[in-house]
């Protein structure tokens, strides 16, 4: 039989989310009611979109302390990344991960999104080509049907950038406590 092949008679069954995580993690997922300091949190979290809403409750959590506006801007801010990732690179593959990593700063938050790689890089000869990540701000439209997180980053983070590897891709961007460097208040 097949390594792949479907198990013939097993019932579907429903597993909430908060069951895949391990027990001494459960606080960075249960909001400002349980958080601690922290420096940093890393997770990583599997390729399925099904985990949004725990890589969301991740994010809300990390920066339950922030007032409203911080905590939907990083959250959407840091969703993107997340989707990218699925997207873009081979962590939404089968066996796919992505781990997000968030530092606290004095005047911030910054986040990381570590990706398994370019889906269309030839890993066998070329693993670790050298290539950064672009955006172009025309489309940050409402009819651009495409290409519009990056660009969003761009516009709503205070700062941002990636470490250039199409191998291992690391998407980071820092979100000053004061949302200075973004375009958010002018938006309101």
């Amino acid at each position: 039989m097949p390594v792949n092949a479907p198990l013939a008679g097993l019932p579907d069954v429903t597993l909430p989310l908060g069951e895949l995580v391990p027990r001494f993690q459960r606080h960075y997922f249960t909001g400002p009611a349980d958080i601690r300091f922290f420096k940093s949190r890393c997770f990583t979290f599997g390729r399925s979109v099904q985990y949004m809403p725990l890589v969301r409750a991740f994010l809300d959590t990390c920066a339950a302390e922030r007032d409203t506006d911080y905590r939907y801007l990083f959250t959407l801010l840091g969703s993107e990344l997340a989707n990218n990732a699925l997207t873009h690179s081979r962590s939404g593959e089968p066996y796919g991960f992505y781990t997000l990593k968030c530092e606290r700063r004095d005047n911030g938050l910054r986040l990381t999104c570590r990706d398994q790689g370019s889906k269309h890089t030839d890993q066998a000869s070329r693993p670790n080509r050298f290539e950064h990540l672009t955006t172009c701000a025309s489309r940050l439209t409402s009819d651009a049907e495409s290409g519009r997180g990056l660009a969003m980053i761009d516009s709503l983070a205070s700062s941002w950038g990636d470490n250039g590897f199409t191998g291992t891709r690391q998407v980071w961007f820092f979100l000053a406590g004061d949302l200075s460097g973004s375009s958010w208040n002018s938006l309101l």
